[in-house]
């Protein structure tokens, strides 16, 4: 069907302007914004399910005065934040002060560039997509450090070297994470990734076209270490001392108001998607369904289900979990996860050696 509609547009002038150059950009900006608008929905919306969820796990009322169920407590919030005045200390640098909250999203964002939500359905279906994910999300950590230094104010800069400190740290663990997939795929192309995890060679291919097929169980430990330092990377409970109230008064972003700190909240929920759909994608099967015969669900539906299962264990934790101190985060990132997942690199090496070799 995409490509009925790629031809239909291809044929609405026949002159060289428009098929050679004209149509392919607009094609592509098409693209990007049915990616994108259903992503901003997404990203204001798990602020409302994030609010009613933990009000249902706290047996409290959670929003729900404006509009039906407080549908509209998203676009309330919305319009509050667009109206408040962007409030600029004096001695602040102008132009990276407006440059870090937007350094922040933009990787949250752009990395679904290359995130296939069926076998021939993204934005850029590339080789090396799991590089470009590490490579694009990787600069979200200079937009924290931008915005400490550029506030001209210490505890903004404190916050900013506590954040980037502590997403570095747990980079590292997932950075780890995604080459043992790598090595398992023997691809960086994520429909290779979410296609491999469909052989099911493992019990002489008894569960094959099974969830039991998946890389989840194999890769056990890892699926877990990228699941903690997925919500670490995210700065979210019980890993948000980054903003430590009652420490740094909200960190790095103690100096921004209105739409300034709204993109930072926006930043920290598109990042949310972000890890729960790659995890999804490496670890969970993609669009794939959990038995064969449910074939008939269309896979972006199988895609969205488990994403926001994922999604939803964020907040699970938040309402759940207590929060840990820094020192306990560092150690736990460098002296736990790091050592897991070098290990298990070299287990899934040898077992990928052996005549158990379940990743042919």
């Amino acid at each position: 069907m995409i490509d009925a509609f790629y031809n239909g547009g291809l044929h609405l002038f026949s002159g060289g302007w428009w098929t050679g150059v004209t149509w392919p950009v607009v094609w592509n900006l098409i693209k990007i914004v049915v990616v994108l608008l259903p992503l901003m929905g997404a990203v204001a919306y798990l602020t409302l399910w994030e609010r009613k969820l933990l009000g249902f796990m706290q047996v409290r009322h959670g929003p729900n005065r404006t509009g039906p169920w407080g549908l509209l407590q998203p676009i309330a919030d919305a319009v509050k934040l667009l109206t408040k005045e962007i409030i600029r200390p004096t001695a602040a640098s102008k132009g990276l002060f407006f440059l870090g909250p937007l350094m922040a999203i933009m990787p949250a964002l752009a990395a679904w560039v290359v995130i296939p939500f069926g076998p021939d359905m993204a934005l850029a279906n590339v080789n090396a997509g799991l590089l470009l994910v590490m490579a694009i999300t990787s600069i979200e950590v200079y937009g924290v450090i931008i915005a400490g230094w550029a506030s001209n104010s210490k505890y903004a800069f404190l916050g900013a070297l506590r954040a980037s400190a502590q997403m570095v740290s747990y980079e590292i663990a997932m950075g780890f994470c995604f080459l043992v997939v790598l090595m398992v795929s023997g691809s960086m192309n994520m429909t290779d990734i979410v296609m491999g995890q469909s052989k099911g060679v493992a019990f002489g291919g008894v569960f094959a076209e099974t969830f039991v097929a998946w890389n989840w169980l194999p890769l056990l430990p890892i699926f877990v270490v990228y699941l903690i330092s997925g919500v670490a990377e995210t700065n979210r409970h019980p890993f948000d001392v980054v903003e430590g109230e009652a420490e740094i008064v909200a960190g790095h972003m103690v100096e921004y108001s209105g739409m300034g700190f709204a993109t930072f909240f926006l930043a920290e929920y598109a990042s949310m998607w972000l890890v729960s759909i790659l995890a999804v994608i490496m670890f969970l099967g993609g669009w794939l369904p959990p038995f064969a015969f449910l074939d008939f669900i269309p896979g972006w539906i199988w895609l969205g289900i488990k994403t926001f299962v994922v999604v939803s264990m964020f907040i699970w934790i938040r309402a759940t979990f207590p929060r840990f101190r820094y020192d306990q985060i560092m150690r736990l990132g460098w002296k736990i996860f790091i050592p897991v997942t070098l290990v298990w690199l070299i287990v899934v090496g040898i077992w990928m050696h052996s005549p158990w070799n379940i990743w042919h």
